[in-house]
């Protein structure tokens, strides 16, 4: 199975986190009624932006399978908590709700 690990701005679009072009090791665990990422990520210019627009994050996990559909789980993070440990390079992103679904379900 291939996983792919996505941090977008919800506004615009903007990618901050992409693991097909950056490998990024992350962790996910249930936290609460949420779900908490940790990120072992460099600081950057990006992870900045991505601070800066904290209250407007999509987090998506994408699991390709060879014998079945992609899927594609959408988590919200809204509220949550977006913090970063400069000492230990490790970005903690708390996501409120998510969605999960295959794409082709929904393609037209």
């Amino acid at each position: 199975m291939k996983q792919t690990f996505l941090v977008k701005h919800a506004v615009g679009g903007r990618m901050f986190i992409d693991s097909n072009k950056l490998e990024v090791p992350y962790t996910l665990v249930p936290q609460g009624e949420g779900w908490r990422f940790t990120v072992s990520v460099p600081w950057s210019e990006s992870i900045e932006e991505l601070l800066a627009h904290k209250a407007e994050l999509n987090v998506f996990v994408f699991q390709e399978f060879d014998d079945q559909p992609t899927l594609k789980t959408w988590y919200y993070v809204k509220d949550g908590p977006v913090e970063y440990n400069a000492d230990e390079n490790s970005l903690t992103i708390v996501a409120d709700s998510h969605i999960a679904y295959y794409p082709h379900e929904y393609s037209v």
